[in-house]
């Protein structure tokens, strides 16, 4: 029998005790490559849920680690799988799990890596139904001819027929004298349903008949049923085939003929679409399983029928062309597109074994034998391993991870900014006052060395500023060339940007197929949101920053924003932002100071930050080098806190708007369908008001949309300012406390660790276990505080209290000696001795309060601001639900 034999092509044994079905296997490209590569889905009654890939290195291989894509645990036992179009708007490939009591419907995704091994998928729940009744099985397609999805039927175990259309319910119906469920199939061609009753009749029911007979809300038939209220439920046609069926299969020739194939269990049956019997055939042995497929002779169909005598037969209509031994019983047998190998049997067994397999014999190939292996030095390989175990050595020791290597780019980028804004500005759309906007042009030349094919070029300012474009596409760039792009920047928003900082990335993949990203920093001026203003001597919030070295000319300093005076000296200067603020900077004449003072805290920032920058430019064209700042003030945390707790209470607002404007569309929803009961009533009954009710909730939906889109406007600008105060923060811990680049990066990315807010992480909570992670590790003394972990969820706060102590910790930690490290030497004790110590983390608020009240000499006080923002009026409702 060995000509007979299945050829083994790829196996392997799932799970351990495992148990399986019919229903438990699908092939589909389910994660929606577009390769026309099948991927096998397995579900299990323990409900493990698993996706293959194979890729067998030779004929007959077992799985390899790569070959499984997913293993997921849903708890739930999974009685079928199936994948269509099951998600609303869009036509992409979805994978329904139906378990007993649910149906859920998931999206496969895939991260492609650099190497085989390093792709991940992962399942994303899109929606579930749960389920009234017990399910048996179910089946999809585009019911009522439908375009571009495929809707889900699920047949119970007491005979109901559940209809889904994808995110909704649709309606149920009892099937007439159903005892026990059977297999159910759906036919395209003429749009019915078909199954085997517990009466061993084959019976068809139209989609529409379904769709418009009585509501299956009750078992039996109502009086008001028997009067004749509704459509009865009425068989399109039937046939006694004598047996019970295990499986039904539907599959059209063409577009004028299908055929409805019925196994029995001692019979296989092939019927029209009208119920008329085209052939069958009495099979010699018990099956278990089967799959009809079109055949290549015309008006001919192949079927794989397996049985219990572990054999796979293929007939071509009643006429046995092929017998295959197979090494397991099979309950679910498919056919697909494995690796670029066409007609793939994929069998599957109730104990898990997996089977992919083809027919036909494999010729006998020569084999050379293994030489024999050379000798072993062991000297000699003692001495590479030694100079192999240094090399690690050096690379661990080295502060990087890989090991820097002198090698010419691929590709070199490089941005130029104009010096002078453009003569026609490019702002458009703009929300700022009644100012000209003006824009900037930016130059980005990429210059390759190798020949690129499609390289994107995309660039990044912080909002509000804005591109007049953002992308630019290369999709050829020959080996030494030189390409240019240019475009303008402007700003849009009524409040100012965190940083004048941009950045161009350039994506491309080398002509051996790795991606690589390379990517160049530019810096706009401060005239694109700034324009001479009147200075003001009285401002509620000043800084002021020491240097060492004689004062310079602001006018030197920043040429353009102040008018020429006659000694050339200029020590008062003052600027106005486009969105109205203004800022005043002020240069003593006697001492070595700068002050910069303005209504608005955050404002401070863009202006301090550029006065340091541009004395650190001036000092180095004298050629200078010792020039340094310094900050000898009280740190302004206050003011900070004020912001902070600003855009808390936004979030909270912003939390307790969605919550209501979900109250609302589920109360409008139900109002809907209330009224919709009514206007399909036959006797039209007193609306009471419903109307009147509907309109109000309408108004109030609308109304609370508003307020969340401008409740969300609100929390990005104050996110933007919040950014800006803590810009201003970091600078001056810096220099009030001499911290080098490397600790001013670790506060950056301890303060600073998103660019924007979203609904599953905030700035507050984020910040806080950054924050605590310090104070627990390099800012420690205590072994107890470095044995605390920190939790693994990150929630959103009830107050903004705890990170508030946290920041006014860290400034008295570092105000006492303790220095920032991330090295892995931070969590022991440091030796170091500083003038006055470094207190421990208190293991309660009353040791917080205590600290917090000896560090007021250090910090100001000044009151917290409240902000309500008010809620629109709403009516709630009594009695409605879901």
């Amino acid at each position: 029998m060995s000509l007979f034999k299945a050829r083994d092509w790829w196996s392997t044994v799932l799970g351990e005790k495992e148990e399986f079905d019919q229903g438990c296997l699908c092939l589909a490209d389910v994660d929606n490559t577009g390769n026309g590569q099948d991927k096998i889905i397995v579900g299990s009654f323990m409900g493990y849920l698993r996706i293959f890939n194979p890729h067998p290195v030779k004929t007959g291989d077992g799985a390899q680690a790569e070959d499984l894509l997913l293993e997921v645990h849903l708890r739930d036992p999974i009685l079928q799988v199936e994948v269509g179009k099951f998600v609303s708007g869009t036509e992409m490939l979805h994978l329904a799990v139906l378990h007993s009591r649910k149906l859920c419907v998931y999206s496969v995704s895939g991260t492609l890596g650099n190497v085989e091994h390093g792709n991940q998928y992962q399942i994303k729940l899109m929606y579930e139904h749960n389920l009234q009744r017990t399910a048996c099985n179910m089946t999809y397609g585009s019911f009522g001819g439908v375009k571009g999805r495929d809707l889900i039927c699920i047949q119970s175990m007491d005979g109901m027929l559940m209809v889904f259309e994808q995110e909704s319910y649709a309606f149920g119906r009892f099937l007439p004298g159903s005892l026990l469920p059977g297999p159910l199939a759906y036919s395209s061609r003429t749009d019915s349903f078909i199954t085997v009753s517990s009466c061993q009749q084959v019976e068809s029911y139209k989609y529409q008949v379904l769709a418009f007979a009585t509501d299956a809300d009750k078992r039996q038939e109502t009086e008001q049923q028997k009067l004749g209220s509704g459509k009865r439920l009425v068989v399109d046609w039937t046939l006694n085939i004598g047996e019970q069926a295990l499986d039904i299969c539907i599959v059209s020739f063409n577009q004028l003929a299908s055929s409805v194939f019925v196994l029995g269990e001692r019979n296989f049956f092939c019927l029209k679409d009208n119920g008329q019997i085209r052939f069958m055939k009495k099979l010699d042995c018990s099956p278990s399983c089967f799959l009809p497929y079109c055949s290549v002779s015309e008006g001919t169909m192949n079927t794989l029928i397996g049985n219990h005598n572990n054999m796979l037969h293929i007939y071509q209509d009643v006429t046995l062309k092929w017998a295959t031994q197979l090494p397991h019983i099979p309950v679910a047998v498919r056919v697909g597109c494995l690796h670029d190998l066409k007609g793939v049997i994929v069998t599957l067994s109730d104990d898990g074994h997996l089977q992919c397999s083809y027919l036909g014999t494999d010729p006998s190939l020569f084999q050379a034998p293994k030489v024999e292996s050379r000798e072993l030095h062991y000297d000699e390989l003692d001495i590479e391993l030694k100079e192999l175990q240094k090399i690690i050595k050096d690379v661990n020791k080295s502060q990087g991870i890989w090991p820097v290597t002198e090698r010419e780019d691929d590709l070199k980028v490089s941005a130029m900014v104009s010096p002078n804004v453009d003569s026609v500005s490019q702002a458009t759309d703009v929300e700022v006052g009644i100012d000209l906007i003006p824009s900037v042009t930016v130059k980005v030349t990429l210059q390759n060395r190798l020949a690129l094919q499609k390289a994107k070029l995309s660039v990044y300012v912080q909002p509000p500023l804005v591109l007049t474009c953002d992308q630019f596409t290369f999709e050829f760039m020959a080996p030494e060339m030189s390409r240019t792009v240019a475009f303008s920047v402007y700003l849009k928003g009524s409040y100012t940007p965190p940083e004048l900082e941009g950045n161009a990335v350039v994506s491309y993949s080398r002509p051996s197929g790795i991606p690589r990203v390379i990517q160049c920093k530019f810096r706009l001026p401060l005239k694109l949101i700034c324009l001479p203003g009147q200075p003001s001597k009285t401002a509620s919030h000043k800084l002021t920053i020491d240097t060492n070295k004689s004062p310079v000319s602001l006018l030197s300093l920043f040429p353009g924003f102040a008018n020429q005076s006659e000694d050339g000296q200029v020590n008062i200067m003052g600027f106005r932002f486009l969105g109205g603020s203004r800022v005043t900077l002020l240069a003593s004449k006697t001492s070595q100071r700068y002050r910069i003072q303005s209504e608005q805290f955050e404002d401070l920032w863009l202006i301090t930050n550029e006065l340091i920058i541009r004395l650190q430019e001036y000092f180095e064209k004298q050629g200078i080098k010792d020039f340094a700042c310094s900050f000898s003030g009280s740190m302004p945390l206050q003011e900070y806190f004020e912001l902070i707790d600003h855009h808390f209470e936004l979030r909270i607002n912003g939390e307790k708007l969605e919550e209501l404007l979900s109250e609302r569309a589920v109360q409008f929803r139900a109002i809907q369908r209330r009224l919709l009961t009514r206007f399909k009533d036959k006797t039209p009954a007193p609306l009471q008001h419903l109307d009147t009710l509907l309109d109000g909730t309408y108004k109030q939906v609308i109304a609370l949309a508003d307020a969340v889109e401008e409740n969300q406007d609100n929390l990005f600008q104050s996110f933007t300012k919040l950014r800006s105060a803590t810009h201003l923060v970091i600078l001056l811990i810096g220099l009030w406390q001499k911290l080098s680049p490397d600790q001013v990066a670790i506060l950056e990315a301890a303060f600073l660790p998103l660019q924007q807010d979203t609904q599953e992480l905030g700035w507050e909570e984020t910040v806080d276990a950054a924050i605590s992670h310090l104070l627990k590790t390099c800012l420690s003394k205590s072994s107890k505080e470095q044995a605390l972990n920190l939790s693994s969820q990150l929630n959103i706060p009830k107050d903004t209290s705890r990170l508030k102590k946290h920041i006014t910790l860290l400034c008295d930690r570092l105000a006492k000696g303790g220095r920032l490290c991330l090295s892995t030497d931070a969590t022991a004790p440091q030796i170091m001795v500083m003038p006055g110590g470094c207190t421990t983390i208190p293991e309660s608020d009353l040791e917080e309060r205590s600290i917090e009240q000896d560090s007021t000499e250090l910090f100001t006080n000044h009151k917290h601001l409240n902000l309500e923002t008010p809620l629109p009026e709403v009516l709630p409702l009594q009695g409605l639900s879901e």
